[in-house]
């Protein structure tokens, strides 16, 4: 009765969280025996890991323990016996060598040979001073008489008083014509993006009612020389949209600034994609 009061008076953790629980439920078993078995593991993994790292040593001393004795072997020095020397033949004596011909006698020659003329060298003349070839003819040869100059300049032209200058001549640009490539593209009033702003606003997109996905196309339509816009079109795989969109470019009333070839206006061809995407 003692013990068991003086084991109640210093309860353990387990014994806190327990209080007053069924204490045979395996989770209280696990706390109360939790030290036994990490000290068991602990103790039980040293063992395993000394096992792993003392296993090559242990298998090296087995080896040499079980390894089988060496035997020695006794060389024991053997008497070479003297071979039989090899008794050469006396060489036969080789014939002398023949005597050289005799040398035959050189018959003397004395040089005759005619030289080869040579051309005397040519001598030139060196031209005559500039101021000497203005005051006379030149030629292959001198002679004697007139002096006639060989050039004489032209008189100058008379003096009109005025300067003459070439004036640049720019190519004519056509009225009728529709350009693609100009100097000077047509511009919308507040750019290209205002325009963009007034086609999406003015778009009635319940045209689109039943179409999938985003609608594209690309409209085409001719700057005037005035600015107004003509020849509108429109392609697309899209029939409605195409409708809709030559409707709304047409009712933009208005004007560009038109393109312009050396300064001059011409008619030019917009071309601009257009996308729209169909109600919900």
């Amino acid at each position: 009765m003692a013990d068991e009061n003086l084991y109640n008076s210093n309860p353990t953790l387990d014994e806190i969280v327990f209080e007053n629980r069924n204490k045979e439920y395996g989770a209280y078993d696990l706390r109360h025996q939790y030290s036994k078995i990490l000290t068991k593991s602990f103790l039980l993994g040293t063992a395993l890991f000394l096992i792993l790292a003392l296993s090559p040593f242990i298998y090296l001393t087995i080896k040499r323990l079980t390894a089988p004795p060496k035997q020695e072997v006794k060389a024991d020095l053997v008497n070479i016996l003297d071979e039989d020397k090899i008794i050469e033949q006396p060489k036969e004596e080789e014939p002398p060598p023949p005597p050289p011909p005799p040398k035959e006698e050189k018959i003397e020659v004395i040089q005759n040979v005619v030289p080869e003329p040579v051309k005397a060298p040519k001598i030139e003349t060196p031209p005559p001073p500039i101021s000497k070839q203005l005051e006379t003819t030149t030629g292959l040869q001198n002679q004697e008489g007139v002096k006639a100059p060989a050039y004489t300049p032209p008189p100058p032209p008379p003096s009109t008083g005025t300067r003459t200058s070439t004036a640049e001549v720019k190519p004519q640009v056509s009225d009728t014509q529709v350009y693609t490539e100009v100097e000077q593209t047509a511009e919308f009033p507040g750019g290209i993006n205002a325009f963009r702003n007034k086609v999406s606003n003015n778009f009635d997109t319940s045209a689109l009612e039943g179409a999938e996905g985003v609608v594209k196309g690309e409209v085409t339509f001719v700057v005037e020389r005035d600015g107004s816009i003509t020849d509108v079109k429109v392609t697309g795989a899209n029939s409605d949209f195409n409708t809709e969109a030559v409707r709304t470019i047409k009712s933009i009333k208005n004007k560009w600034a038109p393109a312009k070839i050396n300064g001059q206006s011409v008619r030019y061809r917009f071309r601009l994609p257009l996308a729209m995407q169909p109600p919900e």
